[in-house]
């Protein structure tokens, strides 16, 4: 069972882009943040996806639900998502039984997107081994169409936050055949920039810079 259920055409007008989405059925698309076991905080910023959500409806003509969602990697909720969202400071354990369904999913066509928030990026690449034992995360070049699909970013992913510690911002990709099925951000944190301005006090600049960012990750998950 194929879990997209969107295609999308996109059209430049002007300086900008828009979106039109065809639904496969009467769902809208939505996001669920991945709760996972650990001790990390999955469940940080919670005004994260509903932010960006709206962003789209705003910007796209995708049809949307800005909800926030949550799916336990225990059960079997994964399935009904097209896009999985995982972020945290801390520590992500996955059973091998977590880990074997969170591999079907990926498999049968979903997308996961998962942001360091500065702290999980040890755990991360330890975990996401158990779901793949014989793959590798490997840095995206900038060229990869992620980056330029709605909106341009010539230089790979955006950082939303400095944290001082002279990494340059990464993305990383596991690929199932030639499709992208987990995408990475690491030194970057773009997912902090969804949230309200209040929260953080990022710059608009850098917070719309996120916004466009988190919807050329929709745009690619919904398409390939």
């Amino acid at each position: 069972m194929k879990v997209h259920i969107f295609a999308i055409l996109v059209l430049a007008f002007g300086s900008g882009f828009y979106c039109e989405a065809i639904a496969q059925n009467s769902s809208a698309f939505r996001i669920a943040r991945l709760k996972y076991d650990g001790g990390g905080d999955w469940y940080n910023g919670p005004l994260e996806e509903p932010t960006l959500l709206k962003f789209v409806t705003e910007k796209t003509f995708i049809d949307v639900d800005p909800s926030y969602y949550f799916a336990d990697i225990n059960t079997n909720a994964i399935f009904s998502y097209s896009l999985l969202f995982m972020t945290g400071h801390g520590n992500i354990h996955f059973t091998q039984e977590e880990a074997n369904r969170l591999r079907l999913y990926l498999e049968e066509g979903g997308f996961l997107y998962a942001d360091d928030d500065y702290g999980m990026d040890e755990s991360f690449r330890r975990e996401i081994r158990k779901v793949f034992p014989e793959k590798s995360l490997v840095p995206l070049p900038f060229s990869y169409g992620l980056y330029r699909c709605v909106f341009e970013f010539p230089n790979g992913t955006p950082q939303t936050h400095d944290w001082g510690d002279k990494k340059p911002p990464m993305g990383y990709g596991i690929f199932i055949g030639e499709r992208l099925a987990v995408f990475y951000t690491a030194e970057s944190n773009p997912s902090d920039g969804w949230d309200p301005a209040e929260v953080h006090g990022d710059p608009e600049s850098k917070r719309t810079q996120a916004l466009e960012f988190g919807t050329n990750v929709i745009y690619w998950a919904l398409t390939h």
